[in-house]
């Protein structure tokens, strides 16, 4: 077996949901959507613009005729290490597992990529590139649209990353978004995108969501509405969240979509 085909039947087989019990069973088949979510760290200068093109000019239309979308490539304005670009593509696991191999198929792509996915080592398109493959919350089973994505109207989008400190911990800040925050960002005001646990990746055991808002200006007033629900004080006050820290650190960026984004 190659190892392409290794990675992919590794990840089918580790989708498995947790009961509340913490008994494993096999998710409804194609109930819950996976993330491939790739970070690609660049330098100031050529590198950002070549970043653009590479997504809008081969990157986006490839996976358009693979049948995946929506895309949300996206420029990192707030976090660490600036300038970065963030890609989150769902699909179906086998094909996400073995996305470049897909591409590299696509004589299209590899045309429209050249500039970016060839470049010389002199003259690199980017620094270093991070993946994760993220499984979709059982409560948030698909990746949703905010209305603003239609019309490409302005928009800002909240990434955040919760890790905790040991696989028990983290199986209970899942259940916790499925036993009722969902609702809470949204009658914060909020617009979730998705939400999904990391099956491959670093720093794990953890989670990734996404929010979306219209602008940087409206942060402090929705996050101020979220701690002040009543169901958020009900919920994060239950003994079976609030006895031990189930979070030990928050990865919080800032993003814009790029021009050619559909997210």
């Amino acid at each position: 077996m190659q190892r392409r085909e290794f990675l992919a039947a590794s990840l089918a087989s580790s989708a498995l949901a947790l009961t509340k019990d913490g008994a494993a069973q096999p998710a409804p088949a194609a109930a819950r959507e996976y993330y491939f979510v790739r970070r690609y760290n660049l330098q100031s200068g050529p590198q950002t613009a070549l970043a653009e093109s590479y997504f809008a000019d081969a990157v986006i239309p490839a996976l358009g005729r693979m049948g995946l979308g929506p895309v949300g490539a996206f420029n990192l304005d707030i976090g660490p290490e600036t300038p970065a670009v963030i890609a989150v593509i769902p699909g179906p696991v086998e094909t996400l597992a073995q996305l470049n191999s897909h591409l590299a198929q696509d004589a299209e792509f590899m045309k429209a990529a050249a500039p970016f996915w060839s470049a010389p080592a002199t003259a690199p398109s980017f620094q270093r590139a991070e993946t994760s493959l993220l499984w979709a919350f059982e409560g948030w089973p698909k990746l949703t649209l905010p209305p603003a994505s239609a019309t490409k109207a302005k928009r800002i989008f909240q990434l955040r990353t919760y890790e905790s400190p040991s696989p028990a911990a983290h199986t209970r800040k899942v259940e916790m978004f499925n036993n009722g925050e969902f609702e809470i960002f949204k009658t914060a005001g909020f617009h979730p995108v998705f939400f999904g646990a990391t099956q491959f990746g670093t720093r794990m055991p953890s989670l990734t969501y996404m929010l979306s808002l219209n602008g940087t200006d409206e942060l402090d007033a929705r996050w101020a509405a979220f701690r002040d629900n009543p169901d958020w004080k009900k919920l994060s006050s239950n003994p079976r969240y609030a006895y031990e820290q189930i979070v030990s650190n928050i990865t919080n960026l800032i993003l814009s979509p790029m021009a050619c984004s559909q997210i």
